[in-house]
């Protein structure tokens, strides 16, 4: 058996991993800063609907959703290997939540292009705590057109 064929029997494998943790007293920082224009920068728009709704609440939960987001950013960008280097930009990854809560990758253009012809499902894992998040990605490699 080749390593092909041992591939093709596991099915989807590995494209790239990323981490990212921070303080989040960090994001507490830039957002006092720059307010408006941070959140502007860094979330996409369904993202600074649920930022802003959350932030209406409770502030404190607002800040941890940014930066629980921000790390996703940068985690992501680390698994598909760009950094923060175009295609790749702070609002065209989002992490949004499907029905059941789960966090999922929805991509903008031009990045979501690029990626597309890439790789695979993405996969994002988002935690906090009071005084520090993390995020870890998980991007599949494309998979192989069925001959």
């Amino acid at each position: 058996m080749t390593p092909s064929d041992l591939s093709a029997l596991q099915g989807n494998t590995i494209g790239g991993i990323g981490t990212d943790i921070l303080y989040v007293h960090r994001i507490e920082r830039v957002l006092s800063r720059f307010g408006d224009r941070f959140i502007q920068r860094i979330l996409g728009r369904e993202e600074q609907q649920k930022y802003h709704a959350r932030a209406a609440r409770d502030p404190k939960r607002g800040v941890l959703f940014l930066a629980t987001r921000f790390a996703a950013k940068e985690a992501f960008s680390k698994a598909i290997g760009l950094g923060m280097h175009m295609p790749m930009y702070w609002a065209g990854m989002q992490v949004l939540n499907a029905p059941s809560g789960k966090p999922i990758v929805v991509l903008s253009e031009p990045l979501k292009s690029w990626y597309e012809e890439r790789f695979g499902m993405a996969h994002v894992s988002l935690t906090d705590e009071s005084d520090m998040v993390m995020a870890f990605v998980i991007v599949e490699k494309k998979p192989l057109a069925k001959t």
